[in-house]
This record gives structure tokens, C-alpha cells and sequence, in this order.
């Protein structure tokens, strides 16, 4: 079954006669996804990869029907207007891949989001997949099927570039991944690790979750509650990186930026909340597939 994406997910590109959009286009279509058209003002009535390209999202939709995610791919700041234009349409899912957006507009959206119910992945993600499914956003690269392989294993991570080093990693050692989700790194984002594992709860296709955590910020926390509240029942393996940094100056700040939110729990403190929730906290990055093939 997967999660966030699949073989039917309809997808918009909102700025799909850029560089970065026209890119993720071409690999998404060479991935098999399902991308129906794309939106750039001023633009409207051109093509891209033979798709037609729309001046708004409203039009979009009026003549292409429903879509199931609009990736967002604009400038930092256009940004704003172009996923909340995506969330004014009820776009169920937005995709945004910049970084650097104004945290007072991440603002603005995910408040906005939130009353529509739309969900938001980013900003700064790198997108997700599900192999042998399809994908949205830049996730892969040109050729995933170098990395990634179908499988039973759920994957989690801020950083884009951790997501291939997992599914590398997971692949090599004779699992595969029901879906890789860069949920990115930066002060404010939408859908959470909890988020995901809920939906990984639910899909009969994952069997295990890995997640690659780091030093600071309360993702993994939030993780181990939810393990605790018994609603997310199935084994939990995390890789938390910058152990080292415990021994650094007390202010000293790593990770991304949404690592310097909730600072409340040190690296010894994370291990030990996930440990007792009954999480795998993995000593070392290579022993994640030898803690697979244990929990499932």
C-alpha cells in the first residue's frame, strides 16, 4: 500500500517551467508518476514534457479535474503565494521543496493548512517515494532505482540526502522500503515524524519504521509518546547522529535548523525516552539492517 504516494497520485507542479520543476517533472514521468499539468503565472498555455501548463491552480483544476499533490516548486519567497494558493483549491496534500522560506509565511501556510485540512510536507523537503510506485519531489534523483528497492521498511528523515544513505543502506542489505519520507529540516515544518507514523500504523505493507534522528529538537520525542500512548505498535528503530555533541560547549548549535527547537531533552535524555517506550536506538548507522531482520 505505501503511504502519501503511489501509482494513481495525481500531481500539479506549481512552477513548472523552472529549472528545479521541469527537472522533477522529467524524473517523475520517468519514475511512471502520475503528474497531469503544471502552473506558472504568465506561463499559461505553454507545455512541459507534454503536459499543459496553467497560469493559477484554480485553472489548473477546472480543467484537469482533482489532484491528489501539488508540489511547490518556487523561490523562497513566492513561496507563500503559491502554496496557499494550493491550499485555497483543497489541494489535499502540498509539497514544498525550497529552503530558506521566511519563517513568518511557513507561518501563514501551515496556520491556513490547518484550517483546510490540507497537509503540508516541507518546506525544505526533499519529497518522498515509494518504490515501485511512484514519488513527488526530487527525491532519488534521475535514477531511484539505484537506491531504493519495494519492500516492508518505512523511513523517516529531515535530511534528503539521509533518506538515500537509508534506502542504500536498507536495499544493500536485502530489505526494501514501503516508503522514504524527507519531511525537512528547517525551524517550522508540516507533517511530523508522529504524522507519518500514524500513517505507517495503518498500511499493512510496513512492517518496521527506521528514522534517522539527530541531536536537539523533539521530533523523537514527540515519537516515543505516541509508542507509549500505544498508538503506533510496530518496531521502531532510530539512528540518532551527533552524539559527539554532547561533549562540544553547551551552546554550541548542530543539526538542521528545526534541531534548535525543544532543546529539552539531551542526546543521553532522547536515548533513554525512546529506549523506554520501547524504540531500537541504533549504537551505529551500519547496524540498522541487522536490527531489521530482528524486529521483523
Amino acid at each position: 500500500m505505501a503511504i502519501l504516494v503511489n501509482r494513481e497520485t495525481r500531481i500539479l507542479i506549481q512552477g513548472i517551467t523552472g529549472k528545479q520543476g521541469s527537472r522533477a517533472c522529467s524524473e517523475i514521468l520517468s519514475y511512471g508518476g502520475n503528474v497531469v499539468g503544471g502552473v506558472t503565472p504568465g506561463k499559461g498555455g505553454q507545455e512541459v514534457s507534454g503536459l499543459p501548463v496553467f497560469n493559477t491552480v484554480g485553472e489548473a483544476l477546472t480543467a484537469l479535474g482533482a489532484v491528489d499533490v501539488s508540489m511547490v516548486y518556487a523561490p523562497p519567497l513566492i513561496v507563500l503565494e503559491a502554496a496557499c494558493e494550493a491550499v485555497n483549491s483543497k489541494v489535499p496534500l502540498v509539497h514544498i521543496f525550497a529552503e530558506n522560506v521566511p519563517i513568518l509565511d511557513v507561518c501563514r501556510i501551515l496556520t491556513l493548512a490547518s484550517k483546510a485540512g490540507v497537509r503540508v510536507l516541507g518546506p525544505n523537503s526533499v519529497g518522498a517515494i515509494s518504490p515501485g510506485e511512484g514519488k513527488i519531489g526530487s527525491i532519488g534523483g534521475p535514477d531511484p532505482d539505484a537506491v531504493f528497492s519495494r519492500g516492508p521498511v518505512g523511513v523517516i528523515s529531515k535530511s534528503g540526502g539521509m533518506c538515500s544513505e537509508l534506502g542504500n543502506l536498507i536495499t544493500s542489505g536485502g530489505f526494501g522500503q514501503s516508503t522514504v519520507v524527507g519531511v525537512g529540516g528547517d525551524l517550522l515544518i508540516g507533517i511530523s515524524f508522529s504524522d507519518l507514523l500514524l500513517e505507517f500504523e495503518k498500511d499493512r505493507q510496513t512492517k518496521c519504521v527506521v528514522a534517522f534522528g539527530e541531536v536537539g529538537g523533539s521530533s523523537e520525542v514527540e515519537a516515543a509518546k505516541l509508542m507509549k500512548e500505544g498508538k503506533f505498535t510496530k518496531p521502531f528503530i532510530v539512528y540518532l547522529a551527533g552524539r559527539f555533541a554532547e561533549k562540544l560547549p553547551k551552546d554550541t548549535a548542530l543539526g538542521h535548523a528545526g534541531a534548535i527547537v525543544g532543546l529539552e531533552a539531551t542526546m543521553d535524555e532522547k536515548i533513554k525516552i525512546l529506549k523506554n517506550a520501547g524504540a531500537v536506538v541504533a549504537e551505529n548507522f551500519e547496524d540498522i539492517p541487522g536490527l531489521i531482520k530482528s524486529a521483523i
